[in-house]
């Protein structure tokens, strides 16, 4: 009976799933083309650091999707309450939606904080097991900066992300080193230099 009831969850929660990512695929605007060697690129870094326009910038030179997890949060939850149970289950559908689009032959950048070397695994794991590029990039800007962008996001209605400065100072002790190799970007600073260097490695100009 227990075991019954166990399968008959996995059953539910993996309809679940597929539901969701479903909902995030008919989500994305006009995709790009697809090509024979896509590359997954996992962005790491904390609120206001800039990680979302280090994307923009990254695909005026790339032909890539970028899955902006702040963005998709908000497709399946139009009144987010950020919370654990709630931020699994959306980064769970993050995950199948990646895996699909890569393998369609789709470059994925994937923009969200990723502050967790235990959940960035996940996105090295998808890469390993399609055998795509994996780049990963840690994006940081001096904390005085980035209080001066959270602040100035207060009342913003275009806005995507409702991270403030508190938000930031409860996630800064929770960022974990990267093991893998990856790049590290100041947004402070002229970033082109490191989006010419990932270009490179992709082996595009």
């Amino acid at each position: 009976m227990k075991q019954g009831k166990i399968f008959y969850n996995q059953v539910v929660e993996r309809s679940q799933l597929v539901s969701d990512a479903d909902r995030l695929t008919e989500s994305l605007s006009e995709l790009p083309l697809p090509v024979a060697k896509p590359v997954l690129i996992v962005v790491s870094g904390l609120p206001g650091a800039g990680k979302s326009f280090f994307c923009r910038r990254l695909v005026e030179r790339l032909s890539a999707i970028i899955l902006e997890s702040d963005v998709l949060r908000r497709m399946l939850f139009p009144q987010p309450d950020y919370s654990q149970t709630e931020s699994m289950r959306l980064f769970k559908a993050i995950r199948l939606l990646a895996e699909r689009l890569l393998r369609r032959g789709f470059c994925i950048i994937m923009d969200a904080t990723n502050l967790s070397e235990r959940y960035r695994e996940y996105f090295y794991s998808i890469a390993e097991r399609l055998d795509v590029k994996l780049i990963v990039v840690s994006v940081e800007a001096p904390p005085s900066l980035v209080k001066e962008r959270l602040a100035a996001r207060l009342g913003n209605l275009k806005e995507r992300s409702e991270a403030d400065w508190e938000v930031y100072m409860k996630m800064k002790p929770s960022v974990e080193k990267i093991t893998r190799k990856h790049y590290v970007v100041d947004t402070s600073r002229d970033i082109t230099p490191v989006i010419d260097r990932v270009m490179r490695e992709i082996g595009r100009r």
